[in-house]
């Protein structure tokens, strides 16, 4: 009778703690919760900080995310978005679901960052990725007339292909629906988001991949594996930056801050280069892992101010879709 007392007030305690630890929640992309992605380390290191139950919820890609949050509004559940980048911060604000939470940093970003409303957590360049058996071509035009075969991602739902379309369009302007009528009969097939597209390429499906000059660092330091490369093209490289956003409705609007400045300290930081294979928004303090000096580095780089997106976004939008519906 006396285990039985002891064991019901053990489960009554157990109970209690649970129900005053506060939950997080936050709406990121499928990769980043993925077992070999960053947010089993991130979710462990912030709980060991902040007394609380941090739960990462994936929807697809990044585009996805701002997808599901406006068919939410203010009945969603996240406190926070991890996962949109710099194409996304106009259409997000627009929506009035985020609020302001500045966040300072020494930010190691190749552009002064001054948006109190989201904190930059990784970066990279967008590139198409091939095996290094491959003479790549070297621009869009000389893609388009080769016999490349490539997969690349939706623009409406994935970042990745949302940065290809700026790409395209800050690159060759007006004669954008030029060059995507010549790489038509290279697309393989588009998906969804950047896990399935990088998936077939490994299967051998594709030549070429839209992903990242960073991805090979992944097959250098996790596979110890030299053959896969980053093509660098002449037009220059369009940039992404991905952010963290609390949102306005949030029940733990302090504990969601505290998420953000974390997302930029050295314990997080230190953690997504081997783990997301983009480059840090702060240095860590041990600087980048031995695989990313083996990296290209683009010439030229490219990026439309946010705000001027939705714009550029619609009419590149309609061109991408009327080239690739031929």
């Amino acid at each position: 009778m006396k285990a039985l007392t002891l064991a019901a007030t053990s489960l009554i305690t157990a109970t209690a703690a649970a129900a005053d630890t506060p939950e997080l929640v936050v709406y990121t992309y499928d990769s980043f919760v993925s077992d070999w992605g960053p947010g089993p380390q991130i979710e462990k290191a912030f709980e060991e900080v902040c007394a609380c139950d941090l739960k990462f919820v994936g929807n697809g890609d990044g585009a996805a995310l701002l997808a599901r949050l406006k068919l939410e509004g203010a009945r969603s559940d996240a406190d926070l978005v991890l996962g949109l980048d710099t194409s996304l911060i106009a259409a997000a604000k627009e929506t009035g679901l985020f609020a302001e939470t500045p966040v300072t940093a020494d930010y190691a970003l190749p552009i002064e960052w001054t948006d109190s409303t989201f904190a930059p957590y990784d970066w990279g360049y967008f590139a198409f990725v091939h095996n290094r058996d491959m003479t790549p071509p070297a621009n869009f035009k000389a893609l388009g007339e080769s016999d490349a075969k490539i997969v690349i991602q939706d623009p409406r739902s994935s970042t990745p292909g949302l940065g290809l379309l700026l790409w395209v369009k800050d690159a060759y302007g007006d004669e954008a629906p030029a060059i995507w009528e010549s790489l038509s009969d290279n697309v393989v097939t588009v998906t969804k988001g950047w896990s399935e597209a990088y998936g077939l390429f490994l299967e051998g499906e594709a030549d070429m991949v839209l992903s990242y000059t960073t991805s090979p660092a992944y097959h250098i330091i996790a596979e110890e594996d030299e053959s896969k490369a980053a093509a660098v093209f002449d037009e220059g490289h369009y940039m992404q930056i991905e952010v963290v956003g609390r949102l306005e409705g949030s029940d733990q609007p302090d504990l969601a801050s505290q998420f953000m400045a974390f997302m930029v300290s050295d314990a997080a930081q230190s953690i997504l280069p081997t783990t997301n294979w983009m480059y840090p928004a702060v240095m860590p303090s041990g600087g980048l892992p031995d695989g990313f000096g083996e990296l290209v580095t683009p010439e030229k780089a490219r990026l439309i101010d946010a705000d001027k997106v939705p714009a550029i976004r619609d009419e590149a939008l309609a061109e991408w879709l009327g080239a690739l519906s031929q």
